[in-house]
């Protein structure tokens, strides 16, 4: 009998380099000419599935973007796990701000670099490892699920979970693609907020004028805009649009931020304060956040001395658990309507919806994932909240509502998700990859040995 503890350090290597593969793929849907490269990336990944030693493994859309479905039956009597990754990600943004290049994996300080180490292709190669870990026979049914579209907000989510229900059923559906407390204390996420986002346009002339001969008589757009979207927030930076919903944190068991956390982790510059009233968990995880993400409006270099006729703004919102997200839009489109400074004209077109999700984490599942944590890791999992949303966590539950939900991932507070410098620490890839390895083999009645 050989432990999982040193099988898994036994195909980290391999796994390792099977990750820094699929990084150098540039899978990201969003930009409509690399997605050649999407579909390359969920080939790669079924390839690895079977490589792996599943038997059924499919390369899936529904209209969107490539999935892949890999299966390996349960034995008698075990029950069956769904393990998610994706496989898309976020567009690099400016690649010369990266220390290293975006896509070319490159590991510094314990951490490895670039775009999806961690989100979320490290989830797959949590997966991996884990199966290999058990050989390829472990003791339950594991289904392997890699979404496609994830970064783009999982618009095919549904129709693929309606297509291919019977191949996705499962008992227990572990979402590798969240948040750790630290890279030394593990998390299992318990809430999440929800998403809603619109676009809000103001006119105020059917052109331009010059700001000279009208300044100062008829408002520019610009203007109304930015004191439109400075009635969001009241003087503390609290959200200050009415009727949305704020929840309770008493449940949740976790440290608080410290002031000096969450300048380390947000790179807060001196001087600057943070906004909102309440605990720094309260306002990341239990209360709405309404942000201006994007303007359109006259570029700075090609300004000129001209009253703009029409400015408009995306802004988003995160709904707190509990709340509902199209109430919530609705609440924010009344706000912003009836707000319009001197008469101006405005038109809110409503963008993404995703709803906000909490999970009853008590039973003898969560206790298995506890106890695979505290002996993976070393240390008690903090049962916390995101700040993010996941909105098919949502679709998920209304698909499987007897399966129990785990939501894990290999991110720590330094990985810079969706940013530049994105990166994973290994330890942690160990770490995760060691507790789901227990995860597998305490469902499975086992107490985490697996045969030679």
């Amino acid at each position: 009998m050989t432990d999982l503890v040193q099988r898994v350090r036994d195909v980290l290597p391999s796994v390792r380099a099977d990750l820094e593969d699929l990084v150098r793929i540039q899978s990201v849907w969003a930009d409509p000419e690399r997605r050649p490269e999407v579909q390359r990336s969920a080939e790669a990944v079924s390839k690895l599935l079977s490589d792996a030693g599943f038997g059924d493994v499919r390369i899936v859309a529904e209209g969107g973007a490539p999935a892949v479905i890999a299966h390996h039956p349960a034995p008698d009597g075990a029950p069956t796990v769904l393990l998610y990754a994706h496989h898309d990600v976020q567009p690099e943004g400016e690649a010369t701000q990266w220390h290293t290049p975006p896509f070319e994996p490159t590991e510094r300080d314990g951490r490895l670099y670039g775009r999806g180490t961690a989100d979320d292709k490290a989830g797959i190669a949590t997966h991996l490892a884990a199966f290999r870990a058990h050989g390829g026979r472990p003791p339950v049914g594991v289904t392997v699920f890699v979404e496609g579209e994830e970064e783009s907000g999982s618009p095919s989510l549904s129709r693929l979970l309606a297509a291919h229900r019977e191949a996705l059923a499962a008992d227990v559906i572990v979402i590798a693609d969240s948040d750790n407390w630290s890279t030394e204390i593990p998390s299992l996420t318990v809430s999440l907020r929800g998403l809603a986002d619109c676009i809000v346009e103001v006119a105020t002339l059917d052109h331009g004028l010059h700001s000279g001969m009208w300044g100062g008589v008829v408002p520019d757009a610009l203007t109304v805009l930015v004191r439109l979207l400075a009635t969001l927030h009241d003087d503390e930076g609290n959200v200050a649009v009415e009727g949305l919903h704020d929840t309770d944190t008493s449940g949740l068991d976790f440290p608080d931020y410290t002031p000096e956390r969450v300048r380390a982790d947000t790179g807060l510059l001196d001087g600057v304060r943070e906004i909102g009233s309440g605990s720094v968990a309260q306002r990341l995880w239990a209360k709405p956040a309404i942000t201006v993400i994007g303007i359109d409006t006259t570029p700075i270099a090609k300004a000129s001395n001209t009253l703009i006729p029409r400015a408009r703004a995306k802004v988003s919102m995160r709904v707190a658990p509990g709340g509902d997200a199209t109430a919530h839009l609705a609440a924010l489109t009344s706000h912003l309507q009836a707000r319009a400074p001197w008469g101006a004209q405005v038109t809110v077109t409503p963008g993404d919806l995703g709803e906000p999700y909490a999970i009853a984490a008590s039973g003898p599942v969560y206790d298995a994932a506890r106890s695979a944590f505290r002996d993976a890791w070393g240390h008690d999992a903090v049962d916390a909240g995101v700040g993010g949303s996941i909105p098919f966590i949502a679709e998920f539950a209304a698909a499987f509502p007897d399966a129990k939900i785990l939501v894990t991932g290999v991110e720590d507070p330094d990985t810079q998700a969706h940013s530049i410098n994105e990166s994973l620490h290994l330890g942690v890839l160990e770490r995760a990859a060691t507790a789901e390895a227990f995860l597998l083999a305490r469902l499975g009645g086992s107490d985490g040995q697996v045969a030679p």
